[in-house]
Parts: C-alpha cells; structure tokens; sequence
C-alpha cells in the first residue's frame, strides 16, 4: 500500500503495511475495472480521513455510509466538496451546532469540513469507506473489519481522543472502544431520524466537556 499515493500520514504506515494484503483484495472489489455503475469517492480519495497524523486526534466522528451521489463523497465522514450543495444530514449537523453555541454565531455557507480535520483534530470517518453509485450501505460489510482495527489502532496509539458515534451502527463500536469515557453516543442527523433525539441533544456541548477544550466548528 502506497501511502504517499493515498495522501496517507506516515503514522498509520504500521496499520496499513499489516493490513496491506486485505485492503488490496477489498479496492480491487470495490473499484472493479469493468463495470458501469460508479464507486463513490474516487479511488484516489478514499483514505482521506487519514491524512491526519494519529496522535492529532482529538475527536473520531464516526458516521456510516458514504454519500452516494454524484459529486459528493471526498473522503471524509458527512462532509462534501464547497461547490456540492449540502446534504440533509449536514445541514442537521450545522443547524444542532448553531443552536448548542448561538454566541459564536457560526456561519455555514458549504458543506467542505477540511478544516475540522486539518485544525480541530476532528478524524472524519465512515464506518464504511467507500459506497455504489445510488445504492447507500452497499460496501458497508466489505469494510467492517477494517473500520474496527482502525479503531483499536487509535485506541493504542492516542490515549486522549474522543469516539463522537452517530447512529446505530457507529455505536456498536462500543464493543471495540470498551470505555463509556471515551464516548459519546448520538443519534444520526439524518432527516429520518435527526427528530428522535439529534435535535436539542448538546452532544457538541459534551464532547468539549469531555475535551476540556472548545473546538472551532467554523468550516
């Protein structure tokens, strides 16, 4: 695995050189050469949530599945390019953290969250890496494995960080983190469900508690 060709700090060089042989067999399944129905992101996107060194860590916001269309994905869990309009889930992220600091007066003008990884140490990652065009959880089994030994590699290597676990299939990796300390659990900020219990949940005031630490949300 190329981890300059991937934009992939030399931190995780001892996670993806062990993990080398499993993660080739799953983008050659992923991003096969013959098929008409795209993969979302691009191939050379697809570990961009780990440009960030694993020691900068301060927060791991673990969504679930990739966005599957056209333009959106780039990499990173809920964010999408500046020129892409920006999704439900999104804006619901946006709208909770306007409502939680309303003295900041936080001004979201595109959906591109770099700044949240390259600033805030705030790790974006899918449970699922990649997604087919058009067709939400269709990877998502194909990178359980991986997105759960990435998770133990940052419990081993930064002792700080917090698990901020949206939705119901990022909380099941509590059996993985094992330490009610290091989490926090939410509901997901989808339209289906951003009502059930997203909305008015502080979980952004929590997890600066938890940080002792106010983060710039600011993007």
């Amino acid at each position: 695995m190329d981890l300059v060709e991937y934009n992939i700090h030399e931190s995780w060089q001892p996670l993806f050189t062990k993990l080398s042989e499993e993660l080739q067999t799953i983008l050659a399944d992923v991003y096969p050469s013959d098929t008409k129905r795209k993969t979302y992101p691009p191939k050379n996107l697809v570990f961009t949530a780990f440009s960030i060194p694993v020691s900068n860590i301060n927060v791991v916001l673990l969504g679930q599945d990739v966005y599957h269309g056209e333009g959106q994905a780039m990499g990173l869990a809920f964010s999408v390019p500046s020129t892409v309009k920006i999704p439900p889930s999104l804006i619901n992220i946006f709208k909770e953290i306007g409502n939680e600091f309303p003295n900041r007066n936080y001004q979201f003008q595109h959906g591109d969250l770099t700044k949240w990884s390259v600033n805030e140490g705030i790790m974006l990652l899918n449970s699922a890496l990649t997604v087919k065009q058009s067709t939400p959880l269709s990877h998502i089994k194909k990178w359980e494995k991986f997105t759960d030994a990435v998770i133990q590699y940052i419990l081993d290597n930064n002792k700080k960080c917090i698990f901020l676990l949206l939705g119901n299939y990022a909380k099941e990796k509590t059996k993985i983190i094992k330490n009610e300390a290091r989490c926090i659990k939410g509901v997901h900020p989808s339209p289906l469900s951003a009502h059930n219990g997203f909305f008015n949940s502080n979980i952004f005031i929590d997890l600066e508690t938890k940080l002792n630490k106010q983060i710039n949300w600011q993007n």
